[in-house]
């Protein structure tokens, strides 16, 4: 069975295809919209990814070339048009991934997994140092919403600012409960000789292979204690 385009396009695919179901332009005019609209709150956006996403979609014939121009002594550039099977592309890729959540594995997850393997006085100060990063962040984004009520924007195009800001608030808050826990000692850690050496600790005890010790049928049974 041939997979269809939808099932394939990045986040950028999609930023794409969404600009031009606005109207058709040029790669260098959409890198500059995105950046513009602060879409890079929401994607990585770079000038060669965007340039080779778009030739990927051409090969696709999710978009087509409509023409070039040249301004004073710039390279020409060519503007394209959405197709038909790049809208159906875009709205089945949108309507998927707003129905089942995907496992998209942020790197901060799999840190903090593993931090276990530094100091307990070195995980409080880099949680502090990221939690000053994120409260910059919120006052950013509440400000952002502060701008967008007064101006009356209608809220079906920044009402992911309050997915945002809610993301943000919890990880502060977790981070804030752990620092706290680990402060006091509640959360137990393992200890470090003064010169950073980790002391291993007691065999026989599960520890950071407690995953192994979780099999499908212990999860089954855990699934039903819930259900």
């Amino acid at each position: 069975m041939t997979k269809q385009p939808g099932a394939t396009l990045t986040p950028l695919a999609i930023a794409v295809l969404a600009l031009l179901e606005e109207r058709p332009m040029h790669p260098y005019e959409m890198y500059q919209m995105l950046l513009q609209r602060r879409e890079d709150y929401l994607l990585k956006i770079r000038p060669g990814s965007l340039y080779h996403t778009v030739t990927k979609l051409a090969e696709q014939e999710l978009v087509h070339a409509e023409g070039t121009d040249r301004a004073g002594n710039r390279p020409e550039r060519t503007t394209y048009r959405i197709t038909e099977s790049g809208t159906t592309a875009l709205r089945t890729r949108i309507s998927d991934l707003i129905r089942r959540p995907l496992r998209e594995y942020p790197i901060f997850p799999l840190a903090m997994s593993e931090a276990h393997n530094l100091p307990r006085d070195e995980v409080i100060a880099l949680l502090r140092e990221r939690i000053g990063w994120l409260d910059n962040d919120i006052t950013e984004l509440d400000a952002l919403h502060d701008w967008l009520t007064t101006h009356k924007v209608a809220r079906r195009y920044w009402m992911v600012l309050e997915y945002l800001r809610a993301q943000v608030d919890a990880e502060v808050t977790w981070m804030r409960r752990i620092t706290t826990e680990l402060e006091s000692g509640v959360l137990e850690w393992e200890p470090f000789t003064p010169d950073g050496t980790r002391i291993t600790p007691e065999t026989g005890v599960i520890g950071h292979g407690w995953g192994a010790a979780v099999t499908d049928d212990v999860l089954a049974e855990l699934r039903k204690g819930i259900s």
